[in-house]
């Protein structure tokens, strides 16, 4: 089994690519080694010490390393836990966990009625056009809500720590849902 692995825009996160599904829908983002819990290859990710986040993608798995890491050090470790894994056919959640997308937290709002249809549009534009850019760079983008103008996402992944994301949410995201959905007046990140 090869694994290749790909730079992402955040430096402190790299994207390995195991050359086969790895969630079959939605997304996991373990922020914390309590959350990882959940999972016994995020769990063991996080126990190489130097780990300190692990997003799981369709075809893709990012991992964050800690300040002061050194990925020439720490990669060989997580290719290794990796190949085991997979080639050990073990489950990527433990029995019981919550598997697959994230679950609304507590900075989601719900969205007024009345905004339906411009919701939709966002929703549409994220799934269709931002997310799959986002997830080229090893990371997802969750909708959290639309009030008075403003879009609330949350960036997760290599995307979450990157230098880039603030850029990245108001040159390219908001651009682009402006453009498209009038009413959008301003992207923020939660």
């Amino acid at each position: 089994m090869l694994i290749e692995t790909e730079a992402t825009p955040n430096p402190a996160t790299l994207k390995f690519l195991p050359g086969r599904t790895v969630m079959d829908s939605g997304t996991r983002d373990f922020a914390t080694p309590e959350e990882a819990e959940a999972s016994p290859l995020a769990d063991a990710l996080f126990g190489l010490g130097d780990v300190t986040g692990v997003f799981f993608g369709r075809d893709f798995i990012s991992v964050t390393a800690g300040p002061g890491s050194d990925w020439a050090q720490l990669k060989p470790d997580v290719l290794a836990l990796l190949l085991d894994h997979f080639s050990a056919g073990m489950p990527l959640f433990r029995a019981g966990s919550a598997a697959g997308i994230s679950v609304p937290s507590e900075g989601d709002f719900a969205d007024n009625p009345e905004d339906a249809d411009i919701v939709a549009q966002i929703k549409d534009l994220i799934e269709t056009r931002v997310r799959p850019a986002v997830a080229n760079d090893g990371g997802d983008i969750i909708y959290r809500g639309f009030d008075k103008g403003k879009v609330f996402l949350q960036m997760q992944g290599a995307c979450s720590g990157c230098p880039s994301s603030s850029a990245t949410l108001k040159n390219g995201i908001e651009q682009l849902l402006r453009y498209y959905v009038p009413e959008v007046t301003e992207v923020r990140a939660v």
